[in-house]
């Protein structure tokens, strides 16, 4: 299985993926699913991956091969980051139609985000279908593959106006939420920092999974969820007392007969 998520604040973006492909009693296996094109100064794209990864390497090398031979259309000639995506769809949907007789299921997202000078960042969840949504301020962020574990912290913390260092953090506590609860998710873990108007994809950081700042951070939620716990209020659980300030209206049990 797979995690990856990106984060659309207003100081720029944050990508977050993790590189497990296979978990199973005797085999794991890793592979990045994140990849940068464009060019410096003009345009920048990072593209994200999940479901079949026969699938994604196929798009990924077709992304590549394109911009190579200069064939129309390819990531350096589109004018938007949704023209981008919609073109990434386009080559998905191809991808998955090569095998689409078999009974494997060839299905594969993406996640691509970047920026065009001149135009603002933009983030795109491209669906196994070809179709696509953008990231939006009331919707800040988007995901792929395993993302129940990692969404309610992305949920309280992340807004449009949360700082980038912040977003980038909370991207990490995301996916160790995820790695903790589930196996087929797994270091290595990538972040790549875009800020705004950088044209640049230089803040591309890999965390091992014996990184010491990973394991500090893993460490330190823990205590810090498991004390938060402790000083949450407490309810009256007795029956037929009055809680008053400890809790809420318990019910009283009703009697039971002995004859």
């Amino acid at each position: 299985m797979t995690y990856c998520l990106a984060i659309k604040v207003r100081e720029g973006l944050v990508f977050a993926s993790d590189s497990r492909t296979n978990a199973g009693a005797d085999q794991l296996s890793t592979f990045s699913k994140m990849f940068s094109f464009g060019t410096e100064g003009q345009r920048v794209f990072t593209i994200l991956t999940a479901g079949n990864l026969a699938t994604t390497q196929s798009v990924i090398t077709r992304l590549q091969r394109d911009m190579k031979k200069g064939l129309e259309p390819n990531l350096n000639t589109l004018e938007t980051v949704e023209e981008a995506a919609h073109y990434l769809g386009m080559l998905n949907r191809e991808e998955q139609a090569k095998h689409s007789a078999s009974n494997a299921d060839t299905s594969a997202s993406f996640i691509l985000g970047g920026q065009i000078a001149g135009s603002p960042p933009v983030v795109c969840l491209v669906y196994p279908e070809g179709n696509f949504i953008t990231a939006t301020d009331e919707t800040p962020y988007l995901q792929i593959g395993e993302v129940k574990y990692g969404k309610p912290i992305l949920d309280r913390i992340i807004r449009k106006d949360t700082p980038l260092s912040e977003a980038a953090l909370c991207a990490l506590v995301s996916m160790d939420s995820t790695t903790r609860s589930n196996a087929t998710v797994g270091p290595p873990i990538e972040v790549l920092i875009y800020a705004t108007d950088q044209l640049c994809t230089d803040r591309h950081f890999t965390f091992a999974a014996e990184d010491p700042y990973l394991s500090d951070l893993k460490l330190a939620w823990d205590a810090k969820l498991k004390e938060a716990f402790t000083e949450l209020r407490r309810y009256n659980w007795q029956p037929g007392e009055s809680p008053g300030d400890r809790g809420g209206i318990a019910k009283n049990t009703p009697p039971t007969s002995n004859g």
